[in-house]
């Protein structure tokens, strides 16, 4: 029997994607079809310098600062 999100059953918006937050401010969803990329909507969201192999952004190590 397959366990649904507890989200998703009570009918509350959100992504089940990962967001990678940029130290400019901006962030990305691995999840392809989502185009909210705010953090109220991810479960997980991480620093792009945590990323396996870092991040080209140029504002990383402020990121990791922060």
């Amino acid at each position: 029997m397959a366990h649904e999100c507890h989200l998703c059953s009570r009918g509350i918006d959100h992504c089940h994607g990962t967001l990678v937050r940029h130290g400019d401010g901006t962030g990305e969803c691995a999840e392809p079809l989502c185009d909210d990329h705010h953090e109220d909507q991810h479960e997980l969201v991480v620093d792009c310098w945590q990323l396996t192999g870092g991040c080209g952004c140029t504002h990383t190590e402020v990121a990791a600062a922060s």
